[in-house]
């Protein structure tokens, strides 16, 4: 059987969960990286990055020489001249409308989920400061009883609090996709309407570790988003 002491300290630990919950409401979804397929450029790994990397870096390029008659030669090289480019992922996602509102609708909702989970702490706390004081009148019997019932609450709030934080993570990874997936069609588009035969992503995590600033199409491509935000 706890003692009064024990159930504060319980209490004390609730509330500490209960503000590492509140800080996961408040972070930013993260943002995974974007897909791909055969005639969108967009492109998620590390070694696609780096193969397309390493054979720009080693195209040689020829020495002006005399014109000599010679037998056609059949050209099997990839001309990427003005139809390679990247994006950069952090930039687009954060500046991109979609993303904002999903954002803005999921901390509305983790609102909603941080008072529920307050209300049942106040609850709890509030049954311990009564017990608290009533404990030094009660029978042996009676205070056993009512610290049944407190461990019975406290367990239930902790069982209320892991759903709370299970339904948070699928509304974000729910909102996170929908517009990841929007993104991607979006620049699909964009990349056949221009031409382009690829366009890389350029993510925190180093997809790509270097790549000329004339190559870098995202503000074009982000306000593209943006204009087409709310077509299908």
């Amino acid at each position: 059987m706890k003692n009064p002491i024990q159930l504060t300290i319980n209490v004390v630990l609730a509330l500490a969960v209960a503000a590492l919950y509140f800080l996961h409401f408040n972070q930013k979804p993260v943002a995974p990286n974007l897909a791909t397929d055969t005639s969108t450029a967009v492109v998620t790994s590390n070694e696609a990055a780096a193969d397309t990397a390493a054979t720009a870096a080693e195209t040689p390029v020829a020495d002006a020489a005399p014109a000599v008659a010679t037998a056609p030669v059949q050209d099997n090289t990839t001309d990427f001249s003005g139809k390679l480019a990247y994006v950069e992922s952090g930039k687009m996602l954060d500046g991109y409308q979609g993303m904002k509102d999903a954002r803005k609708s999921f901390e509305g909702k983790a609102r909603g989920w941080e008072k529920q989970n307050q209300q049942m702490l106040a609850t709890f706390k509030a049954n311990v400061e009564s017990y608290q004081k009533q404990a030094p009148t009660l029978s042996a019997e009676q205070r056993a009883a009512t610290e049944q019932k407190l461990q019975e609450q406290q367990q239930q709030v902790a069982q209320q609090q892991q759903m709370l934080q299970a339904q948070a993570q699928q509304e974000e990874g729910k909102l996170t996709q929908s517009v990841l997936e929007s993104v991607n069609k979006k620049v699909e588009a964009y990349g056949k309407a221009h031409g382009y035969k690829l366009i890389l992503i350029a993510a925190p995590s180093g997809t790509i570790a270097y790549g000329e600033k004339n190559l870098d199409i995202t503000a074009p491509v982000l306000a593209y988003l943006n204009a087409n935000y709310r077509k299908k």
